[in-house]
């Protein structure tokens, strides 16, 4: 399994910027929940996932 940052560089700077205004919480969810802190739940168990391939929800990591 490998997880890696997204190749888009403007991705990653803006949703960086959303993480350090919400606290660690994914900048793209309303809800401030545990489950929604960076990394979030919803990527940890797709990773969990051998045949999973695909982005985080808002795209800061990929797994291949």
């Amino acid at each position: 399994m490998a997880v890696r940052l997204n190749e888009d560089t403007e991705i990653v700077k803006a949703v960086r910027e959303g993480l350090k205004r919400t606290g660690g919480f994914c900048p793209c969810r309303l809800e401030r929940s545990e489950e929604n802190r960076c990394m979030c739940k919803e990527f940890r168990d797709q990773i969990k996932d051998p045949k999973f391939k695909g982005f985080c929800h808002c795209m800061l990591y990929y797994k291949d």
